[in-house]
Parts: C-alpha cells; sequence; structure tokens
C-alpha cells in the first residue's frame, strides 16, 4: 500500500520550490512563512550553518544567494521521499522526509561568500533534505559545493582532486524524479540494503584490509561515484578504491557512521544526510595537511542508485570547508591569498 502522506509531502517540497523560485526576493518571506514551521531549523554548509525560522532562512541564505545569482534556476536530478530508519540498533524514527539533489543553474553576477563573481554562467551543485510535520517543512538539512563553485571561479583552494572533477549528472536512465507512487515492497527492501551496505558493511572496516568492507558485495564494478569538489568523480568500482577510498580511509581509519535523522528510501532510490554523520581521528595525511590526531564530525549528503543487489550511481556531498576547519585550514583564507596573487599580477 502506498504511504499517502510521502506523496502528500512531495507535492508539498515541489509547491514550494515552485513557490520560491516565482517569487524570487521579493516575496521569498511570504512563501517561507506559507510552508516552513514557524521552528523551522535550515542546517547549511560552513560558514552558514544553522539558520532558524523562516526570517533566518531568507536573511541568512536565500536574499544573498539571489543576490549573487539573480537568474537561479533550479535543476533536480534526483527527487523522492519517504520515512526514515536510521538507527544502527534498528529502531525506526519514521520521521518523514523528502529530499532532492541536482544543480543551481545561474549566471554568478556578484561575489557569493567572498568567491569572485565571474559573471559568466556556473551551475552550483545542490542537496536538500526535508523532514516535514502536518505538512510543514520542520526542518532541513542543505549543502551547495562550495569547492566546485571555487573551482569554476577559477581558484584551487585544495591540491587537484584524485578523480575527474566537474561530473555530477542525472542518473544515467533518467529515472530519478519520483513523483508517482512506489511499489512498496520495492521500497523497503532499499531501506533494508542501504541499511546492510552502511552498518554491516562500512562499519565493519578493520582499518587495515578493505576487503573486510565486503565493498564489493554492494557496488557494480561500473559504479558512477560523484564525489564533491576536492575529491573528484570515480566512475568504476576500482576508481572508487584507488581514488577516494584508500586515501579518505589512510586519513580516517576509524571513521563511522552514526546514527541517521533521515536515511530513507523510494523505490530503487536511497539517501540520507548527517550532520557529524560520519565520525572519525584524523590519523593519516590528506589533501597535502598532515595528521592531527583530532577527532572530528564530517557533514555530509548521499543519495544511492540501487539496481538488483549492486549500486550502480552514488551522489556524494561532504562539507569539504567544514571538514578542514575542523584541521585548523581555514579554506576561505586560502581563497584570499590566492585571490591577491591573482591581483597582483594584473
Amino acid at each position: 500500500m502506498t504511504d499517502p502522506v510521502n506523496q502528500k509531502n512531495k507535492r508539498v517540497v515541489r509547491a514550494y520550490w515552485d513557490a520560491l523560485a516565482r517569487a524570487k526576493s521579493a516575496g521569498s518571506m511570504d512563501v517561507c512563512r506559507q510552508y516552513m514551521a514557524e521552528q523551522h531549523c535550515w542546517r547549511g554548509f560552513d560558514p552558514l550553518g544553522h539558520l532558524d525560522g523562516p526570517e533566518g532562512f531568507v536573511k541568512g541564505f536565500w536574499a544573498p544567494l539571489l543576490e549573487s545569482f539573480p537568474d537561479l534556476e533550479r535543476k533536480t536530478w534526483l527527487y523522492f521521499g519517504g520515512r526514515s530508519n536510521g538507527r544502527n540498533d534498528g529502531a525506526n524514527d519514521g520521521k518523514m522526509w523528502v529530499t532532492g539533489t541536482g544543480v543551481l543553474s545561474a549566471t554568478f553576477s556578484k561575489d557569493y561568500l567572498s568567491i569572485p563573481a565571474t559573471g559568466r554562467q556556473v551551475n552550483v551543485r545542490w542537496g536538500e533534505f526535508c523532514r516535514l510535520e502536518d505538512g510543514k517543512l520542520a526542518e532541513t538539512f542543505f549543502l551547495i559545493d562550495v569547492i566546485d563553485l571555487m573551482q569554476q571561479a577559477g581558484f584551487e583552494v585544495l591540491p587537484p582532486g584524485r578523480g575527474r572533477a566537474g561530473i555530477y549528472p542525472p542518473p544515467a536512465a533518467n529515472d530519478g524524479i519520483l513523483l508517482d507512487p512506489q511499489d512498496e515492497a520495492v521500497s523497503a527492501y532499499s531501506l533494508d540494503h542501504i541499511r546492510r551496505f552502511i552498518f554491516d558493511g562500512l562499519n565493519r572496516f578493520d582499518e587495515s584490509d578493505l576487503k573486510s568492507m565486503g565493498m564489493a558485495e554492494f557496488f557494480h564494478p561500473d559504479v558512477s561515484w560523484y564525489g564533491p569538489g576536492g575529491i573528484g568523480a570515480c566512475l568504476s568500482f576500482k576508481e572508487f578504491e584507488t581514488l577516494h577510498q584508500k586515501p579518505w580511509l589512510h586519513a580516517f581509519p576509524d571513521r563511522a557512521v552514526q546514527d541517521l535523522d533521515a536515511l530513507f528510501a523510494e523505490g530503487p532510490f536511497s539517501g540520507g544526510p548527517g550532520w557529524s554523520g560520519v565520525l572519525a581521528t584524523h590519523k593519516g595525511g590528506y589533501l597535502g595537511h598532515a595528521a592531527t590526531g583530532r577527532r572530528l564530525g564530517i557533514n555530509g549528503l548521499d543519495w544511492w542508485k540501487r539496481e538488483g543487489e549492486m549500486y550502480v550511481e552514488n551522489w556524494v556531498f561532504v562539507d569539504m570547508i567544514h571538514l578542514f576547519r575542523q584541521l585548523d585550514v581555514d579554506l576561505f583564507a586560502r581563497l584570499e591569498e590566492l585571490k591577491l596573487s591573482v591581483e597582483a599580477t594584473l
């Protein structure tokens, strides 16, 4: 039986996004007051952090974004919803969520977060998870790929990523927008599958042998792993292990996924955000930065597409600004140094 609340929630979030797009800056506060709960909590990317209520969201994020990208158009690659069950002990928290990801296509007209405007078209990767209560948005997790935006503006604040830069496409089959009801048995299996992948697979790493996680049982040999700016995409399981997983686990060998407030699935897709959703100790060098021994929390968003028993695509965000800030590395300070270097050559 299809969950009617999930279908209603998907209509609400879609209507909210459409209304924001129509309102632009002038009417965005009214839109947010219509669709958001008064105590709505927006959890965003570094340096924005938490913004409270419709007013906090509009003044702290939405209005400045539109000021820099006035012709902003939201393009959506994935869209689905469901009831969460992201606890390691299997207890069902039952919260209702809707998620989407894609790119914000716009002209970069004015500096944003001190990133110099280019005056050219950019595609800003975005990801969003919305929790709904009684038909209103109660909580949102939201990331844009700040490092990728810096790269599009011509600034490399991190060493070159090992993966392939600039790759963040829709699903190869163009089947990621789930507006219609999905087979509940398929959705339930997808949720069980992603739980096994995370808690019985990823968290099983013995800190020495990659095979201890059993990733080959879950990732197709030709999996497409679309990583964030600074890491890049990996377009096979071999690339994923070599270009991302080995360096990541060298740096953070004890990393472990925690209980996730919003791990859910619909049809063959699953997704989940985690603010400090992964806890780890920085035990090895990473992207040119020596081990600090510090304990840290990693903020990120993930979406997976399953075919049979294998994941064939995985879209991944990591808040790299927040990650490196915990290592006492200010990537915006690096940006300022690069800007001065450019100015000195003019």
